[in-house]
């Protein structure tokens, strides 16, 4: 089946290229978040440009909804790299303990330069960057005890840079999520918008849910029986109609149903989108 083009750079973006790189020289270090459902396609393969070689943390945020083996996985690989990573879930607080050992530790050099200078009480400053709704404003909210950054469960939401001082000598720089021009690889922008990452209403619905059951009822067909009581068939690549008709059954499975007893794909798309980003079809990881 083949992935329909999805493309996303509003001019909001690029303004957020521009913001990061007028305040990245007021920052120690960084801290990426990525969706640990994505943990490859939601990295930004600009960042890495633009941070320029700070000390950087990657936050794996929403590990409770990701596959717990591939999200292991994937963290061992990046400590093989030397990228201090650490899987967490912001909303709940799991795993943040570790946190500011963490950036404490990443920055130490630069903590002992600071010190020599005798700018002892000086706090470490980190930028949070990542794409649109990974979870950044999330990170801060909890990092600093009470909501000070705005959140949705939609791209978009945070529109400017705010600091925010979270104890410990630590202090963030909250940035808006930003995207790159162009996805090379087309199911990177596909994975993107099963996420949420990419707004839904510049998107086919039905056609992204199709291509979202096109992957998961072969790698996790049980997730699809277990929430929508539907057997699936994970081979029929050669039917072009397989995805579609799987939607249209989970349709009917709900009681999704149009004048004159047709099934109502479009509402099933949505409900299917909206589950799997709210992690009622259990853990499910894209990458």
């Amino acid at each position: 089946m083949s992935a329909p083009p999805i493309q996303w750079f509003p001019g909001h973006m690029a303004k957020t290229r521009r913001l990061i790189r007028e305040n990245l020289h007021l920052c120690d270090g960084a801290v990426e978040i990525v969706d640990a459902r994505v943990t490859r396609s939601g990295r930004n393969p600009e960042i890495e440009k633009l941070l320029a070689g700070k000390p950087r943390i990657l936050l794996l945020n929403k590990a409770d909804l990701a596959d717990a083996d591939a999200t292991a996985r994937r963290a061992a690989e990046l400590h093989h790299e030397s990228i201090a990573v650490l899987p967490v879930d912001c909303r709940s607080g799991r795993g943040l303990n570790a946190f500011a050992p963490l950036a404490r530790e990443v920055c130490a050099e630069q903590a002992a330069r600071n010190k020599s200078k005798g700018m002892v009480g000086r706090a470490l400053r980190f930028m949070v960057v990542g794409i649109p709704n990974c979870g950044k404003s999330s990170f801060i909210n909890r990092m600093a005890g009470r909501v000070k950054a705005e959140t949705a469960d939609r791209p978009g939401v945070t529109k400017r840079t705010s600091w925010f001082a979270i104890g410990g000598g630590l202090e963030l720089l909250d940035t808006p999520g930003v995207l790159w021009p162009k996805f090379s690889d087309p199911t990177v922008g596909l994975r993107l918008a099963f996420i949420g990452s990419v707004k839904d209403e510049v998107l086919d619905i039905e056609e992204l849910a199709c291509s979202f059951l096109h992957i998961v009822r072969r790698q996790y067909p049980e997730r699809l029986a277990e929430r929508y009581s539907v057997i699936c068939n994970a081979g029929t690549d050669g039917d072009p109609f397989a995805d579609y008709e799987l939607l249209r059954q989970l349709a009917l499975s709900r009681g999704f149903l149009l004048r004159g007893g047709e099934a109502d794909t479009l509402r099933m798309a949505h409900t299917l989108l909206d589950e799997y980003r709210g992690g009622k079809l259990g853990r499910i990881s894209l990458d």
